[in-house]
């Protein structure tokens, strides 16, 4: 599964959450957190292992950060090679957190079954925030934290891609994205 999403979507929570479910199941989960590399010292804070601090402690998970390295599209340049490894060393669930959004940070949506959008209930102008690239390539729109206050202004978001989805052309003959 690819991640993606703005910063302080929950991707990182929600995949520490996500992650501890599937190995409570008996599933083996590695997680391949992309953080973005500095343009000045070519250094990356790699602090997504950090906020999944239960998930990183699991015997049954596998919590990997690397840095973009100048990699654009929201990957690294060896993150395809990566999930292979992981699928060979008997990890029978791979989680690719990207660095981030944009128009552009969905190269991950080719190496994976499935591209979940992560979105907060409440960040502005929503659909203008996210362009439609990446919409037009995710599998899944996920409106994360949606509780307490936040309720009604995720079911408005919700309503938003819904209705915006229809506008976009079909990936899969199968397939219909869902929000």
């Amino acid at each position: 599964l690819g991640l993606s999403g703005p910063p302080g979507a929950g991707k990182s929570t929600f995949i520490e959450c996500f992650g501890k479910m599937l190995t409570e199941r008996k599933h083996k989960v590695a997680v391949l957190a992309v953080d973005p590399s500095s343009s000045t010292s070519g250094g990356s804070l790699l602090g997504d292992k950090t906020r999944m601090t239960e998930l990183s402690r699991d015997m049954n998970a596998y919590i990997r950060p690397s840095p973009t390295s100048g990699t654009l599209g929201g990957v690294t340049r060896t993150t395809n090679e990566a999930i292979l490894l992981c699928e060979g060393g008997g990890y029978d669930v791979v989680l690719v957190e990207t660095v981030g959004v944009g128009q552009s940070e969905f190269a991950v949506a080719d190496m994976v079954d499935m591209f979940i959008l992560l979105l907060p209930p409440a960040g502005g102008d929503e659909l203008q925030g996210i362009k439609r690239g990446i919409i037009e390539m995710a599998d899944l729109v996920t409106i994360n934290k949606a509780d307490g206050d936040l309720v009604v202004p995720a079911r408005r978001i919700q309503a938003e891609y819904i209705s915006a989805m229809k506008l976009l052309r079909k990936r899969s003959k199968v397939w219909r994205p869902k929000v």
